[in-house]
């Protein structure tokens, strides 16, 4: 599969099927987000595999009520968290230098872009999941160490069915030249 085709194609996936997702497949996954870019080159972002089904009921449980992610989280065969270094990105010399803060969202952000689209090249589906009303919960479940923050999480597997992308907005809303609202 193409570039293009993965983005194209990719949907978010919130039903599995039980098949295991190999070692071999789940380390090319984890290795196409670990070639992602990151602020000047500070690879801030770190992976908890989770595969423990207790576990990941216990993240699936940190999620929104009625969030049909959770269900997703608890189904399919691994669950993947995505973390932070946190004082990395956006710092030059200790200190932040842009107006908008630390840069860790932005750079994990990346990272499991590129997991998604590897995933979905090969056959696997996946769905960002980052609506969670308490992170610490899950840093406390994952026994993250202080400065490491939790940011988003994934299911990881086979897509049991199709999954419909929702319509997209005509470029013409979306992109401008030379100033907003110029077309």
């Amino acid at each position: 599969m193409d570039t293009f085709e993965a983005i194209y194609s990719r949907r978010s996936v919130r039903r599995y099927k039980d098949t295991p997702v190999s070692d071999d497949t789940l380390n090319r996954v984890l290795e196409a987000a670990r070639w992602a870019p990151s602020w000047a080159n500070t690879q801030c972002t770190r992976y908890v595999v989770v595969k423990d089904p207790e576990t990941k009921a216990r993240l699936a449980e940190c999620l929104n009520k009625g969030n049909p992610a959770a269900e997703a989280i608890k189904q399919a065969p691994v669950a993947i968290v995505a973390c932070a270094e946190l004082g990395k990105s956006g710092y030059y010399k200790g200190v932040t230098v842009t107006d908008r803060g630390e840069w860790f969202m932005f750079d994990v952000g990346i990272a499991m872009q590129n997991l998604a689209l590897a995933a979905c090249a090969l056959g696997l589906g996946t769905v960002h999941v980052g609506f969670i009303p308490d992170s610490k919960k899950i840093d406390a479940i994952l026994g993250l160490p202080e400065g490491v923050v939790s940011v988003e999480m994934t299911p990881l597997g086979y897509p049991a069915g199709e999954s419909k992308g929702p319509p997209r907005r005509e470029m013409s809303e979306l992109v401008f030249y030379e100033k907003y609202g110029r077309h």
